[in-house]
């Protein structure tokens, strides 16, 4: 546990409006030195945070460890010792970890944050462990990739070997689909392995876990509507993320399931690697079956971390920043449920061309709507699932919030020109 008053260093890339929520948060904290490492300038600081910012070390490239560790040894020059070294971002995990060794800050090593951000490596840690995984493979080449699929049998999954979330992640359900990756630019290669993986026909969920020092001390849990690679394949489907008001099956099921994983990943070297907020994806399949697909040592995406606190009521982002810094957190009883709806355009354009429905909407949701951020005209096409636009629920019951979420994906309508 950090004594005193903790020097954290916070890697914020660009000081963006989501970025600039977790600046806020660890610069609102009580007690702690706070510095930033980021590629954009000083003076991008946002004026209101600037007087509790002790530091800023500006670089090129935040995915460079040892730039990383070049800041921190600046930043540990002049202002003192290096805490806690974070970030939010999925692609800043394996940066931050060789930094950390470079610069001898306390957490999370590249041995461990490469169990995390290599899928093969993550699948073959949880599988020596007895963690129940799909069946998968690192391929370099087609013959390996038709080996695992005469294994397995189609479909299979075909994905980046650190991928983030479904991005870039592909179906195969014959060997047409086999030819088909290579005009996709994605025929493995010794030099560029992909990750192949049985597919498992189930419903998707995720598990949000506290751990300090490893052990579990607080979950949440989402179900998303329909999986993400569902609407990756389906340009126009929309996506739903529900939060329910119950804290139950299967979630409650998963629990045993969620620690197993948690702690093979996290290995023996828990003292500070293992105090974080985790982001597991899970399926089930039927027959109750519970099968973890990935893990992420960080907060989620997709808008899970204000559901949770809305659900929860506190600032989840906040309360990341604290237990980050003090290794501390007071778990919270869930009295909401809530959700997110996201709304993707039809057609083969590259920019919005029409909204409509959004009034509709607005008016069928009623005062369950939080937050409602519509797509706009002219706006280039999402390159991410998440697609131009969302909104945010809130409500006393778990079915309240599907009916919102209903009404809001089948009212707004987007198209692309």
């Amino acid at each position: 546990m950090v004594r005193g008053m903790p020097h954290v260093a916070l890697v914020a890339p660009l000081f963006l409006e989501n970025t600039n929520r977790y600046v806020a948060a660890f610069a609102a904290l009580d007690g702690v030195t706070l510095s930033l490492i980021s590629q954009d300038p000083e003076r991008s600081i946002p004026p209101s945070l600037r007087s509790r910012v002790a530091g800023h070390y500006q670089v090129r490239n935040v995915s460079d460890g040892q730039e990383l560790a070049r800041a921190v040894r600046g930043l540990q020059r002049g202002i003192g010792r290096v805490d806690r070294l974070t970030g939010v971002l999925e692609q800043l995990q394996l940066p931050l970890a060789e930094a950390r060794e470079l610069a001898n800050v306390p957490g999370m090593r590249p041995k461990i944050a490469r169990r995390f951000r290599d899928k093969d490596v993550m699948k073959e840690v949880l599988r020596a462990h007895g963690v129940p995984v799909a069946a998968s493979q690192l391929v370099g080449s087609m013959a390996e990739l038709v080996r695992f699929t005469d294994a397995v049998g189609f479909p299979i999954i075909v994905k980046p070997q650190a991928g983030l979330g479904s991005r870039g992640t592909h179906r195969i359900e014959s060997l047409g689909d086999l030819e088909a990756l290579a005009r996709l630019g994605m025929q493995p290669t010794e030099a560029y392995p992909l990750q192949a993986e049985q597919f498992i026909r189930a419903r998707e969920f995720t598990c949000e876990t506290v751990t300090i020092h490893g052990r579990p001390v607080w979950r949440s849990g989402t179900r998303y509507f329909p999986t993400p690679l569902e609407v990756l394949e389906t340009p126009w489907m929309q996506y739903c993320v529900l939060l329910p008001r119950e804290v139950e099956a299967p979630w409650s099921d998963f629990a045993d399931v969620n620690g197993q994983a948690l702690s093979a990943l996290f290995g023996d070297d828990r003292e500070v690697t293992g105090t974080a907020l985790s982001h597991m994806e899970w399926f089930l399949a039927e027959g109750g079956k519970m099968y973890v697909n990935e893990v992420g040592a960080r907060p989620p995406g997709v808008h899970i971390m204000p559901l949770m606190g809305l659900t929860h009521e506190v600032d989840m982002i906040k309360v990341w920043a604290e237990l980050i810094s003090f290794d501390r957190f007071k778990p919270v009883e869930r009295r909401w449920a809530a959700g997110a709806a996201f709304f993707r355009g039809q057609g083969g354009g590259t920019k919005v061309s029409e909204v409509v429905g959004v009034q509709a909407a607005v008016e069928k949701v009623g005062a369950s709507l939080v937050e409602l951020r519509a797509p706009k005209v002219g706006q280039p096409r999402a390159q991410s699932y998440e697609g131009e636009g969302y909104a945010i629920i809130k409500a006393a019951t778990t079915e309240k919030v599907k009916e919102a979420l209903l009404a809001l994906v089948e009212t707004v309508k987007v198209r692309y020109v």
